[in-house]
């Protein structure tokens, strides 16, 4: 169907046209504003700085037992706690480190004091370099005490020839919260 406009008699034709004023029309629909890049950058850098701090304190709690484990001293059973007091106390001759394994007070070291008191005297007076082991750990445990025999060696090179003497030890440890060495003395 054709539109046919309305004849020039016709009252439409003299209506003047019928517009709403401006500020009586609906604001124009606004698009909505595309999403800012800010947010999602921001968003990103806030998700990798939480997983670099976790991953930071992850790595210090991990840092500090790994230190923990590897400084403190172990003495975990009375074959163990004698067996590192004699290393400290007679190969690396460092008090501070074999008072980590010693019983707390009076403990019985003057023979074991004498010993390395007589060793350093003849690597001075042989010009030589006494060397200390020690084998066959033979534990005696009777509840939180224990009497631990062990075999010193001693050796050193003396003009060319190899010389070495072997002594019985006994060193009785205790228990408290770790095993710690009591005495020391030349068993009889």
């Amino acid at each position: 169907m054709e539109s046919v406009p309305p004849s020039a008699g016709s009252q439409v034709s003299r209506v003047p046209a019928q517009r709403t004023p401006p500020e009586e029309l609906a604001p124009p629909a606004v698009a909505p504003a595309p999403r800012q890049p800010r947010r999602r950058l921001r968003t990103a850098l806030t998700v990798i700085a939480a997983v670099v701090a976790a991953l930071c304190l992850t790595g210090g709690v991990v840092g500090y037992l790994v230190y923990d484990r590897a400084t403190t001293p172990d003495r975990s059973t009375p074959a163990v706690v004698v067996d590192n007091y004699l290393r400290a106390y007679l190969v690396d001759r460092n008090d501070v480190r074999a008072n980590l394994f010693a019983c707390d007070g009076a403990a019985e070291f003057e023979m074991l004091r004498r010993l390395r008191n007589d060793l350093a005297a003849r690597e001075e007076r042989f010009s030589t370099t006494m060397w200390v082991s020690w084998e066959s750990f033979a534990v005696n445990q009777v509840d939180d005490n224990a009497e631990v025999r062990v075999d010193l060696t001693f050796s050193a090179v003396v003009d060319g020839i190899r010389q070495s003497d072997r002594q019985s030890w006994v060193f009785t440890t205790r228990l408290n919260d770790d095993w710690r060495v009591c005495s020391a003395a030349v068993a009889s």
